[in-house]
């Protein structure tokens, strides 16, 4: 079975576009590094969907440079996003992807994995690893109860 969380979230994501506009505008991406893999495919599966949907993109990395990562919010803010995929204000429609951007006002949707399915998927595989190794040996009739 493959888990697709991004894909789940990106549908909401398109979900919430379809209801606030017109398949139009830009929508900036601020992703964190392209030091991971992980970051550097969500990037471009956003691009490649936002695209298709009819909107234009602005992805762009800090490589964990907050300071970075922040003038090149302030840069997409400035030539006039639409939508921003992180964290912003002055009324642009903030979405924080995978990780909550708490404490804060300015996020108008969150996006992530249902990270109580990913604990019931971790408990079973580990039960169900438990019950395969654990027990004792096959020929002690308590074994069984354990």
């Amino acid at each position: 079975m493959t888990f697709r969380p991004f894909a789940i979230a990106m549908a909401m994501c398109a979900s919430v576009f379809a209801f606030e506009a017109a398949a139009e505008g830009t929508v900036g991406i601020s992703m964190p590094t392209k030091s991971s893999a992980r970051w550097i495919s969500d990037g471009n599966s956003m691009v490649e969907q936002f695209t298709a949907a009819g909107y234009e993109t602005d992805l762009q990395y800090a490589e964990d440079d907050i300071p970075n990562q922040l003038a090149q919010i302030e840069n997409m803010i400035t030539k006039g996003v639409d939508v921003l995929v992180i964290a912003a204000a002055s009324g642009i429609k903030v979405i924080a992807y995978d990780r909550l951007i708490r404490d804060s006002g300015n996020v108008d949707y969150y996006a992530t994995f249902d990270n109580f399915k990913v604990g019931v998927q971790q408990a079973t595989s580990l039960v169900n690893g438990l019950k395969e190794r654990f027990g004792g040996s096959p020929d002690d009739n308590n074994a069984y109860f354990f």
